[in-house]
């Protein structure tokens, strides 16, 4: 299995987490930088787990402080061969933690940088799907829609063959809307992933979330899909591995 969205980092013992990821069949972790050093965290522990590969970027939250003038030294980072990915970047009309004219900008900085270095952009988006979509529409890379919670996004998404990451909120009781939506995503640009170590899925609810609880998310979108959990396993892995040219 593949995780392809945690932030290690930000788990209370990465190199623990990582280990029990592995005994239950995960043996690969996308960790996510949401920032500079956040992106030197994750470049670090790729470099010190067989497995792990980062994604270097920072975040909409940051663009209107002075994070978001460093991407220079974003840019340089990608000189590790464990980088396989810009992100994550994107829009979010949800937290208000950045104005929106600081956020595109910065998402549009990022996506030119993704495009520069022809690798694949892994997208946050929070009530923002116009914006996303209008963004995105010049993009000719590889998207990933993390997290994704954004049904009205969908149509959008199966149109320009984005692939679909689906984390712990797809297996909350209320979330029938957005289990409908991972019903909908063809099987090859279907992801799962953790956001570790936020959303913990229903069974661990309430808990910091870590890699390994991606077994339950992939259990949830197997019940959906009626497909066997190893199945559903098996392709999103494979997913992963066209999705961040992963061997």
């Amino acid at each position: 299995m593949t995780d392809t969205h945690a932030h290690l980092d930000g788990c209370e013992d990465a190199d623990r987490a990582i280990a029990r990821a592995r005994d239950v069949g995960v043996t690969r972790i996308i960790t996510i930088g949401t920032g500079i050093e956040s992106s030197r965290a994750a470049v670090a522990l790729a470099e010190r787990h067989e497995g792990v590969y980062a994604v270097l970027g920072i975040d909409p939250h940051q663009a209107s402080t002075a994070e978001a003038r460093r991407l220079d030294e974003l840019r340089g980072l990608f000189e590790n061969s464990n980088a396989v990915a810009v992100g994550e970047t994107g829009l979010d009309n949800a937290r208000h933690h950045a104005t929106p004219a600081d956020q595109l900008r910065l998402f549009v900085a990022q996506l030119g940088l993704a495009d520069e270095l022809r690798l694949p952009v892994v997208i946050h988006s929070r009530d923002a799907e116009a914006g996303t979509a209008a963004a995105l529409a010049g993009f000719r890379g590889i998207v990933v829609l993390h997290c994704f919670s954004s049904p009205a996004l969908l149509p959008v998404a199966l149109e320009r063959d984005y692939y679909v990451s689906f984390a712990g909120n797809v297996t909350y009781p209320k979330a029938t809307e957005l289990r409908a939506a991972a019903g909908a995503v063809p099987d090859d640009r279907l992801l799962v992933e953790t956001d570790s170590p936020y959303l913990a899925p229903q069974p661990v609810r309430g808990r910091p979330n870590e890699p390994a609880n991606v077994v339950h998310t992939v259990g949830a979108l197997a019940e959906v899909r009626g497909v066997e959990p190893a199945t559903l396993a098996a392709q999103a892995h494979a997913n992963a591995s066209v999705a961040f040219a992963l061997p």
